[in-house]
């Protein structure tokens, strides 16, 4: 349960003030030169040559534990000035602390007598910056919320202590002092509730940019460090959320030409005859004009009477101006019969060819056919190899139908195929990078981090 008491007013940030220059004292343990940057504010300095804590709230400093143990060095020195956010920030402190020994992290304390103090925290390559706030989140629908923004559970009942301490702090710290932790995050942002005997304190850190941080204080950061941070945004999901975006428009375009082009006009329609004794005939239909830049020309055949036979079909569209002809071939089909299992009936007598990518211009259809008949047909054909009219019933008759403008199916498939891929290759990529994520947390994984997670029992 979120504690419900008010906030201790012991210990708590400073009402800030323009400060005086940085003073320079000596320290009492091992006389080395210890500036205070936040004097008269800094309750304790942590000696960067010894590490012995001096008590510097009175004007008489004042040794408060005196070790001897030897400098560390810091990515960011103590007194460097950088820029954050538009804000001049000097480091006046720094903590090494850990999960009791394990699992270290970095914090630089920040100050500005206008803006106050802020945490540049560093933990596996990744940056961020963090200010101590003064309201306590409240619960809202299983999250804890704050400044209008909901954090979700990851740590819980975790230990973090002190492993080493430098610079000047507004309480008094030491190395070895613990605090009990929880944490919840959002995308780029991390909830820290750290509680000992004495007081809660609740820090809000933003995940920095490598540029940022780069710019601010000239140090380097990991920009994809594995396993994600905690609070790491998925690199993958910004670009999933425009990429559908841009999927749906191209979906609508491609429906809208679907639309405009998939419907096919016709164009001509002409009836004929076909011999009946098999020889070949030809006939010239049109002319056609197309005004596209390009389309696509169906050609349908019907033979309606066609029984046990088929009829072959040349097609040629030859361009009036140019005599560029554009060729198909197709073949209307019948046969029927009787068998021991009965009687069967395969083909309809209709036949359609496309031709595609047809540019503009005026054209002739030059249609060559040829009735044929099944020799192996069990019953009358439609057509007769000796030239007598062995057909019964029906007609010998080819319609021929041409029109532009359908669309091929396949193109449109194969778009949205191409469409579609990236995305699910990109989707699959962002759950993998939730999931590696959310297998850091105390708590079961959510939303896409649970996808393909199997929580049953084996029993």
């Amino acid at each position: 349960m979120l504690p419900d008491a008010p906030a201790p007013e012991s210990e708590a940030l400073p009402q800030l003030q323009p400060v005086p220059a940085a003073k320079t004292l000596a320290c009492p343990s091992c006389g080395g030169g210890v500036t205070v940057r936040a004097a008269g504010y800094s309750v304790t300095v942590v000696c960067q040559y010894c590490a012995s804590v001096l008590d510097v709230s009175d004007p008489i400093v004042k040794l408060i534990t005196e070790n001897h143990r030897a400098a560390r060095e810091i990515a960011i020195p103590l007194g460097t000035r950088g820029t954050l956010r538009g804000v001049e920030w000097e480091t006046i402190g720094y903590l090494a602390r850990s999960e009791n020994g394990t699992y270290g992290w970095e914090e630089f304390l920040l100050f500005n007598p206008y803006h106050g103090y802020r945490w540049l925290i560093y933990n596996r390559g990744g940056w961020s910056l963090g200010e101590t706030r003064t309201e306590w989140p409240t619960w809202q629908f299983g999250e804890l919320s704050i400044d209008g923004a909901g954090y979700k559970p990851f740590f819980a009942n975790g230990s973090a202590q002190v492993d080493y301490v430098a610079g000047e702090f507004y309480w008094r710290v030491t190395a070895g002092e613990t605090v009990s932790t929880d944490d919840w995050v959002r995308p780029g942002f991390m909830l820290s509730r750290e509680a000992n005997a004495h007081e809660v304190s609740w820090t809000v850190s933003e995940l920095l940019s490598p540029r940022e941080i780069r710019s601010g204080f000239g140090v380097a950061s990991n920009p994809a460090p594995w396993p994600p941070l905690p609070h790491q945004p998925s690199p993958h999901g910004a670009w999933l959320s425009i990429g559908w975006k841009v999927a749906l428009a191209a979906l609508v375009f491609l429906i809208g030409v679907s639309i405009v082009f998939g419907g096919s006009s016709t164009l001509v329609e002409q009836t004929l005859e076909i011999p009946r004794d098999g020889r070949e005939a030809s006939a010239t239909i049109g002319p056609i004009t197309l005004y596209r830049p390009y389309q696509k020309v169906e050609i349908k055949a019907d033979v309606p009477g066609l029984s046990n036979g088929w009829v072959d079909l040349d097609y040629s569209l030859v361009n009036r101006a140019t005599q560029q002809s554009y060729d198909a071939y197709g073949a209307a089909e019948q046969y029927s019969g009787v068998d021991s299992d009965g009687r069967w009936s395969e083909g309809s007598g209709a036949n359609n060819v496309s031709v595609a990518s047809v540019p503009a211009g005026t054209y002739d259809v030059v249609v060559e056919y040829k009735g044929n008949r099944w020799t192996g047909a069990s019953e009358p054909s439609t057509f007769s190899d000796s030239g007598e009219n062995s057909w019964v019933g029906g007609s010998t008759a080819v319609t021929i139908r041409v029109s532009q403008g359908a669309l091929f199916f396949s193109n449109f498939l194969i778009a949205l195929i191409l469409i579609v891929i990236p995305l699910i290759w990109v989707f699959f990529r962002h759950v993998h990078f939730e999931q590696a994520r959310q297998a850091e947390s105390d708590f079961a994984p959510t939303g896409l981090g649970a996808l393909g997670d199997d929580d049953e029992d084996d029993d």
